[in-house]
């Protein structure tokens, strides 16, 4: 080891996001990046396939991925180099995240049918990105179905299967595009497919998938003999039962290698062939590691989504938790349980107020914050719901939509910007509490991702909503830095995922407290948010004449003290 630390070792972590490819090349003994790259997806809007015809709808094409891997890995290479005492040859392993759940149909040498002449402009050919919603029909009949047949299914992944996840999209392919279907020798996750390239796998039997999105995803414990079982399947579609021969029998955590660097590839990334390239997990994962989860530290990886981490020794007991998505023995680390939760939109949100009603760019986004930064909890009258996108959780359900109370003709666009952000807060305290109530512990949270980088009167706002010190990850690029450490056990550099994560990660020094004035402000909003919540998320629980009301009194409370301070 002292040898190692004394000629340097590297790993290299690459992240496939919503709207581009990041590469980091670390350095294993402090976590320091050396190089970094990055690549826009170059199709469609933002790099997602979209259709106005079909909202629901979000695919990408499999040719971004791969000219993204090249493009953002040479960009890394080509900064790292530039350090003095660099050296690639160094370069240990590397560690690949994605999105997910974000499947793409292959054929029989591996190769996604959108590559080939016949598929090349089929949407249905395409990968279906995480947040493609156009399967929740089928997404509802899985759950009816599991609940009355499996219903152990659906204790792993939070009582309510997503339209978000593997079998719901699939079933609605072989529904929609019949075509599709039988011409796909099989599909895979994008955080397998990557690893599958890299290491040369020229079919789909080659492919070593990961625990992460085949647990949180697929419906597979290894308790009930991997994947549902044909029966099950059958219930839905013989062809499904059928298909699930030529899908997998076996998945793995991290402590196990995707391959060895093929030759090929790494002659086009200018990295050693033959290092290990380690087993892709969802982009959320790896960011958690990457981020320095622990049990009682709740990670937080906010983007144009949001995805909650959290584990659990696996020695204890596996509690169900409703609406959440999934506990996985593995996902994670391998040897704790993980949860994951989230928010089918964040980012976004922000995204389509500035861009597409305000009609700004990225300034405005800052202006916007600078403003309403100068607002008080409670000032503006108003109260938002996070469901732009459909709610992940707690209650599962893509069909639900987005809602803003409280305004009047004088409501500016910053009071507005502020509301969505408090929104997405009240959305992560629910989470938090659902949690709780079943024996996660939440101490404290660490924040990835770029939003939460870009932005500290969002942090603050969670922080006052939640009552949780919040922390911010010390790397900008958490998610590939923890793929980078995945890479980095794998390679023996680090003798297991404690010591791993105390050299190479770390927290900034800002640690955002609550604020127990804008607390007591914010319990009586997040008492009117949960009547608006389970109004329209729960059938028939609440009475909504008060909140109008309410809202008001609170607004001129709030104004009547800050004219007397």
């Amino acid at each position: 080891m002292a040898a190692m630390a004394q000629a340097k070792a590297y790993t290299v972590g690459i992240d496939f996001g919503t709207n581009s490819v990041r590469c980091v090349i670390v350095d294993c003994m402090t976590g320091e990046h050396v190089g970094a790259g990055v690549a826009t997806y170059p199709s469609g809007e933002d790099g997602v396939l979209l259709n106005p015809a079909r909202p629901h709808q979000a695919r990408q094409h499999p040719a971004d991925y791969l000219w993204g891997l090249e493009a953002c890995v040479a960009q890394a290479v080509r900064e790292a180099q530039r350090r003095e005492g660099f050296i690639v040859s160094r370069v240990m392993a590397i560690g690949v995240d994605a999105t997910g759940s974000s499947p793409l149909p292959v054929d029989g040498r591996n190769r996604p049918l959108a590559l080939t002449p016949e598929f090349e402009k089929h949407p249905d050919a395409q990968c279906w990105l995480w947040k493609d919603h156009t399967a929740h029909r089928e997404a509802e009949e899985i759950t009816r179905l599991a609940a009355a047949h499996r219903p152990h299914y659906l204790k792993r992944c939070g009582g309510i299967y997503s339209s978000e996840w593997f079998w719901a999209k699939i079933l609605h392919c072989l529904r929609q595009s019949p075509e599709v279907f039988a011409a796909a020798e099989s599909w895979v996750e994008l955080a397998d497919y990557i690893p599958a390239v890299l290491t040369g796998a020229e079919s789909p039997e080659m492919v070593r998938r990961g625990i992460c999105c085949a647990g949180h995803k697929a419906l597979y414990a290894e308790e009930w003999g991997g994947l549902p079982d044909k029966e099950f399947l059958s219930l839905l579609a013989p062809e499904l039962a059928a298909f699930r021969d030529r899908l997998y029998g076996k998945a793995w955590d991290a402590s196990v290698p995707a391959g060895a660097l093929s030759a090929d590839w790494g002659g086009r990334l200018g990295l050693p062939c033959g290092i290990p390239v380690a087993i892709g997990a969802m982009d959320v994962h790896y960011g958690a590691i990457g981020a320095g989860i622990e049990e009682g530290t709740l990670v937080k990886v906010i983007g144009t989504s949001s995805c909650d981490c959290a584990v659990l020794p696996a020695s204890q007991p596996i509690p169900e938790i409703p609406g959440i998505c999934g506990i996985v023995k593995g996902s994670i680390l391998p040897d704790c349980y993980g949860v994951e939760a989230g928010q089918s939109a964040v980012g976004d949100i922000f995204k389509w107020w500035v861009e597409k009603i305000c009609e700004g760019d990225a300034s405005l986004h800052l202006a916007l914050s600078e403003e309403a930064g100068r607002l008080h909890p409670g000032e503006s009258g108003l109260l938002a719901l996070d469901w732009n996108n459909g709610n992940r959780t707690v209650l599962v359900d893509q069909l639900l939509t987005g809602l803003l109370v409280g305004q009047t003709l004088y409501t500016t666009r910053a009071e507005i910007y502020r509301a969505l952000i408090e929104a997405t807060a009240f959305g992560a305290y629910t989470i938090i509490g659902r949690l709780r109530s079943r024996g996660v512990k939440v101490d404290q949270i660490v924040c990835a991702g770029g939003i939460a980088e870009k932005n500290p009167l969002l942090l603050q706002i969670y922080a006052d909503i939640t009552g949780c010190r919040i922390f911010l990850a010390g790397s900008g690029q958490a998610c590939a830095l923890g793929a980078a450490i995945a890479g980095a056990i794998l390679a023996g550099v680090h003798t297991d995922w404690d010591a791993g994560r105390k050299a190479m990660t770390s927290r900034k020094p800002t640690c955002y407290e609550p604020i127990p004035a804008h607390q007591e402000v914010y319990e009586r909003l997040y008492h009117l948010y949960r009547q608006l919540h389970d109004a329209f998320g729960v059938s028939g629980t609440a009475d909504l004449a008060p909140v109008m009301k309410q809202l008001i009194r609170i607004r001129e409370e709030t104004r009547s003290k800050l004219q007397y301070q």
